[in-house]
């Protein structure tokens, strides 16, 4: 279970599984009898997919799950440029298409969770700020996600059904980023998925937002066309939608389907 506790930085994956591709080993890398399940997920759901993928291993004695973890976009190109994965996990519909549109997923998408922004500040909200309109006050430094990120179009799309135009000093790559702006103090505010903002606990100020409504999330997950392992991949994307990866998103603060 090695791979699973941790986040694998996606170029060091990529790097490897070239390399053990290269080398012969088709899908399986790892030690002899070992079996790797690759597997990409939109930065927030980095911690869930960890937990959903320990539980995997321990009901797959010898298979092994690398987890690459980062912004849903970035995610997407590298499966466009043939980066070698099994399942892909993005955090918008959007994105998911862009995969589908080019013909590499084994099936359709399935929605598995749901998520919705909120405002983060760091601890003790210094900077005082009560509501979404509150971020568009001259001088606040605001953080927020890139437009081309799930996070990003969800920030515009509650710009929009607020009437409110913000002015962000910076534009992040992932979700996870915009959360490091905050908690280090480099930002007085900044828009991240509520259950960013309850993972960093104490770290963070949470502030719900009642405009964050009309820009719900939906997550989907789906086999790759080209997995070296089809059938641990689906059965990946079915533990993921069933009871055990229910539990965890629910635990974790995210929506899901009803049953």
């Amino acid at each position: 279970m090695r791979t699973a506790r941790r986040r694998v930085p996606l170029a060091a994956a990529l790097t490897a599984l070239v390399a053990g591709a290269l080398a012969g080993c088709g899908g399986a890398a790892g030690a002899p009898g070992e079996e790797t399940l690759t597997v990409f997920a939109a930065a927030s759901l980095q911690e869930v997919f960890t937990e959903v993928a320990e539980g995997f291993e321990r009901d797959h004695p010898g298979v092994d799950v690398a987890l690459s973890s980062a912004g849903s976009s970035d995610l997407a190109t590298q499966v466009l440029e043939g980066a070698p994965a099994d399942v892909f996990a993005s955090a918008d519909g959007a994105t998911m298409a862009r995969v589908a549109d080019a013909g590499l997923l084994a099936g359709e998408p399935e929605v598995f969770a749901t998520n919705v922004l909120t405002v983060a500040t760091p601890a003790g909200n210094p900077a005082g700020v009560t509501s979404f309109a509150d971020l568009a006050r001259p001088g606040l430094a605001v953080v927020v996600c890139a437009p081309q990120v799930p996070c990003g179009a969800a920030a515009q799309r509650v710009q929009e059904a607020a009437g409110v135009a913000l002015s962000p000093v910076s534009e992040e790559s992932s979700v996870t980023d915009v959360l490091g702006k905050v908690t280090t103090g480099q930002a007085d505010a900044g828009l991240v998925y509520a259950t960013d903002a309850a993972r960093a606990g104490d770290a963070v100020t949470g502030l719900p937002i009642p405009e964050a409504a009309a820009a719900v999330n939906s997550y989907p997950v789906a086999a790759l066309r080209d997995a070296a392992a089809p059938a641990l991949a689906a059965e990946f994307v079915a533990a993921v939608i069933g009871a055990q990866g229910r539990a965890v998103l629910v635990d974790a603060g995210f929506g899901v389907p009803a049953a």
